[in-house]
């Protein structure tokens, strides 16, 4: 059994909160959407809820290879979804046994014997959107995953955190299976590399952990900055690394950084990494993330539409990296899902609202007021006047309204800002704005069009 897991007590009742039951269903049907059927039903469907502990999660997996799995690949994503209901909730962990809940728990199938570290079937090349940023990347994994020699070992793919490197490491593994479908394949983090290696010498059984890795045709370490300063691991990679080499075997290193630039790992394990391919994925550019969400938004089928207007906002507003983005995408189609409303623009803000403000720039009254004037042909002292013609009237109206749904500005600032004494002309303006877009199309599609604008 992996160490640091403790088998689930047998037998009596789960003590857990109705509001427990009520946030581990929500957050559930959450996974399976973020997840995708195959995993959710292999890997996530099985969980059983025991409870929460302070600021812990506390969950059961039917087998100690299941806890450890989900443990290593799926722990961050259960607590960030758990802590969007309960925010208390820092970690989660994940014990062997079956937690006496009312449903029955799915058997997990143990890894087949060619599979000793296996690799995830949602990854595929397939499912991998192309760009500038990533073209390299690809088709150098792509080579590695073809039959016959290499042309280059190892692979070394780098890139910040959240740009595809672990999912391009599977697409490889996967396709290598498709052509070998005997073959050993082996994936692991280098922290899981150096958690077992350790496990390994102290329960002094280091042969044990150098035959399985150093067996498989193809070997995937994932995020190797994490060995930097770890002598004793470093040592054992090293040699793994040369065996795998010397024995005409694959090997697919990542991190998130080039080997040049990382920094306290041994200069002969820098240099062996460099001897291959080393291939960057760069920041998706907007037409990439377009193109990835539109990939997303298709996988979904029927189970959620998602207007173009709000793939194009997420396009533009989420660019820190592709995780983060189909996150938001994910997040937005399961909260719909849960409360039963269309995905709308508004709908996108209000669920999003935390995420963009860490991504938004600081969209000020006098932008809106500008903007607003320059769409209708006015001047912005013509907003600022008490001049009621509608032609003048309307604009100011979409104007307040737009200062309200996308800046942090109080009513009374808005309407000072406006040269209105009383904050409910602003009240006003927002609620005829509301009615308005509901029952007149021109009038929507201007305030949807100088919204987008003002995202720009």
């Amino acid at each position: 059994m992996p160490s640091g897991f403790q088998p689930v007590p047998q037998g009596g009742p789960i003590d857990f909160s109705a509001t427990e039951r009520d946030v581990w269903t929500r957050v559930r049907a959450a996974l399976k959407v973020d997840a995708g059927d195959h995993s959710y039903e292999a890997w996530l469907a099985p969980l059983v809820l025991v409870g929460c502990d302070g600021d812990t999660l506390r969950l059961a997996a039917p087998s100690a290879f299941a806890a450890d799995w989900v443990t290593s690949n799926y722990a961050d994503l259960l607590r960030r979804h758990w802590s969007q209901h309960q925010p208390s909730i820092r970690r989660v962990t994940v014990q062997q046994g079956q937690a006496m809940a009312a449903a029955p728990v799915a058997k997990v199938a143990a890894p087949a014997v060619s599979q000793p570290l296996p690799v995830d079937a949602r990854y595929s090349f397939d499912n991998f959107i192309v760009g500038k940023s990533n073209e390299l990347a690809y088709n150098a994994a792509l080579a590695m995953a073809e039959p016959g020699a290499p042309g280059f070992n190892p692979l070394f793919l780098h890139g910040t955190t959240g740009l595809g490197k672990t999912h391009l490491m599977h697409a490889i593994g996967n396709a290598y299976l498709a052509h070998h479908p005997s073959a050993r394949v082996a994936y692991l983090s280098a922290e899981k590399f150096m958690v077992e290696f350790m496990a390994a010498m102290r329960a002094k059984d280091t042969i044990s952990f150098k035959q399985r890795l150093r067996s498989v045709d193809l070997l995937m370490i994932d995020d190797v900055q994490f060995i930097a300063g770890k002598e004793s691991t470093q040592e054992e990679f090293f040699h793994t690394m040369n065996e795998i080499i010397g024995a005409g075997k694959r090997l697919v290193i990542t991190a998130d950084r080039s080997p040049q630039n990382l920094e306290g790992i041994q200069e002969r394990i820098l240099s062996r990494m460099a001897w291959g391919l080393v291939a960057d994925i760069n920041p998706a550019d907007y037409e990439l993330r377009l193109n990835i969400l539109h990939a997303k938004v298709a996988a979904l089928g029927s189970r959620a539409h998602v207007p173009d207007d709000v793939i194009e906002f997420l396009a533009r507003k989420i660019t820190a990296n592709v995780r983060e983005l189909e996150g938001a995408l994910n997040r937005v189609t399961a909260f719909a899902l849960l409360v039963n409303k269309p995905i709308s623009l508004d709908f996108t803000r209000e669920t999003l609202a935390d995420l963009l403000r860490a991504h938004e720039k600081k969209l000020t009254i006098d932008e809106i007021q500008r903007k607003v004037a320059d769409y209708y042909g006015l001047k912005v002292a013509d907003l600022l006047s008490e001049r009621r013609a509608r032609e003048v009237a309307r604009p100011r109206q979409i104007a307040m309204y737009l200062a309200k749904k996308m800046t942090p500005r109080s009513l009374p600032e808005i309407g000072r800002r406006f040269g209105k004494r009383d904050h409910t002309t602003v009240m006003h303006a927002v609620k005829r704005v509301e009615q308005l877009r509901a029952d007149d199309r021109e009038i929507d599609s201007d305030v949807a069009t100088l919204t987008r604008l003002l995202d720009g």
